[in-house]
């Protein structure tokens, strides 16, 4: 995988890459052991249910037994009908939460999407936490997200200059929706 770094903490070596469809199970199950069920309820995770991840941005830390331990995704979402980016979950397993994992899965995020194309990531999170990465408030006065949030922590960050200028309104899901399939057995 690309990425490949040593990591301080209990483990010697972390390899970021693409999530791929093995992945899902222990990431889910990473967030559920790093956040509780709450992450299920956030207001952010009224804009991805139902949708995919945007195309080449859901990436997965894993340890040098290939066990996942870090993730972070993006999504397609308008901001004011700006065409904008929303980053979320991001979640490190607790055992090894200070090894510098959760910065380097956000540098990536972040390389990766400038890299492909995108205008701007929007999240909400601790402003303390992301400033290191660019991110403010500064251009979120006029977004809202479709829920319940604290508006302290609805940051962004350009990727484009520019690219949130007159942005307003509320946050809509933009992304290609999950195919369900018709073979689904009836209950």
């Amino acid at each position: 995988m690309p990425g490949s770094f040593p990591a301080r903490g209990e483990i010697s070596q972390v390899e970021i890459g693409a999530e791929t469809a093995g992945d899902i199970t222990p990431r889910d199950a990473l967030l559920d052991r790093a956040m509780g069920s709450r992450w299920k309820a956030k207001s952010s995770e009224k804009l991805r249910r139902g949708r995919m991840p945007a195309a080449g941005l859901a990436f997965v830390a894993k340890d040098e037994d290939g066990a996942v331990i870090g993730t972070v995704r993006l999504w397609n979402v308008a901001a004011g009908g700006r065409p904008a980016l929303l980053l979320g979950p991001l979640a490190v397993d607790s055992d090894v939460k200070s090894a510098g994992i959760g910065s380097a899965l956000m540098r990536h995020a972040i390389t990766e999407a400038r890299r492909l194309g995108h205008g701007a990531i929007i999240l909400v999170g601790d402003p303390a936490y992301y400033i290191r990465f660019g991110f403010s408030a500064d251009k979120t006065d006029a977004l809202a997200m479709p829920g319940p949030y604290e508006r302290h922590r609805l940051l962004a960050l350009e990727l484009q200059p520019a690219a949130l200028d007159g942005a307003a309104g509320t946050l809509v899901a933009t992304g290609r929706k999950v195919v369900r399939s018709a073979n689904r057995i009836a209950a």
